[in-house]
């Protein structure tokens, strides 16, 4: 017998290839972030293991399919590799929905998060405003969305590095770069929380704010309207603003209040 929320998300006699691959496997592998100090996911040192609010969603989303979840360790610069080799079913990653990355892969329309970037930089460099980054070396993860605008919009010179912790460690050195640029949440979590970070500063407006999204392969349509149907469930539960405070995620996001009201009730 199938899982009822497979049954329940199949609009057609037959699903697509990896709708039907998850089923015989009762296992799904899904993308998640590990990168560095990120509240939306890291390396749990003591037991390996995957950690943090994309992980935790990811787990629900496998318990709510009734299969088994796989979570399988992405960063910035290889997560859309992972996903279009086949790799992974499923990203939750914290990717933003941008139209550049619709042109490479589709996405489950009910986002989970919505957040932008920041920058953080050293109390001292005389940094206030966005602009200020303007000639300056920026640090920040490759394959990032925020690239196109510190670039385009605010002039920064950008270095890439494999994820947040290489590109936070390159700023703490002071050779590499003024500021570095992640999603805004983990960076003021670290200067307010973090004694090793009281001498850095954030800016208080966001780069680039976009909704986090779940995203597929190109033509999968199945796969993304049942892991949609869950994400609504689990909004109008309040499943998801429950995640957002046991891990203790400030600022909290209007958006997840803004969907528990638009979904309450769902079944």
């Amino acid at each position: 017998m199938l899982p009822l929320a497979f049954c329940a998300a199949m609009p057609a006699a037959r699903a697509d290839a990896t709708l039907d691959r998850i089923r015989e496997r009762g296992k799904i592998a899904i993308g998640v972030i590990v990168n560095g100090n990120s509240a939306f996911g890291s390396i749990d040192p003591g037991t390996g293991q995957p950690v943090g609010f994309n992980p935790e969603l990811a787990r629900k989303i496998a318990s709510e399919l009734s299969v088994q979840a796989e979570l399988v360790p992405v960063l910035p610069a290889n997560r859309v590799q992972f996903l279009q080799q086949g790799k992974v079913d499923l990203l939750v990653a914290s990717m933003l929905l941008t139209p550049e990355r619709t042109t490479l892969l589709d996405h489950v329309p009910t986002p989970y998060y919505r957040n932008g970037g920041t920058a953080i930089f050293l109390k001292r460099s005389g940094i206030r405003r966005w602009e200020d980054l303007r000639g300056k070396s920026v640090c920040l993860s490759q394959g990032s969305s925020y690239a196109r605008p510190l670039a385009a919009t605010y002039g920064a010179e950008l270095k890439g590095f494999k994820g947040m912790a290489e590109s936070l460690l390159a700023l703490r050195g002071g050779a590499s770069c003024v500021a570095a640029v992640h999603e805004s949440l983990t960076l003021n979590q670290l200067v307010a929380r973090d004694p090793q970070w009281r001498d850095y500063a954030v800016l208080p407006e966001e780069v680039d704010p976009a909704p986090q999204v779940a995203w597929v392969r190109k033509g999968e349509k199945d796969t993304a309207a049942a892991v949609d149907g869950v994400l609504q469930r689990l909004h109008g539960s309040g499943w998801l603003i429950g995640l957002e405070a046991r891990l203790d995620l400030v600022p909290r996001s209007p958006l997840l209040v803004e969907l528990r009201q638009q979904y309450a009730g769902k079944p």
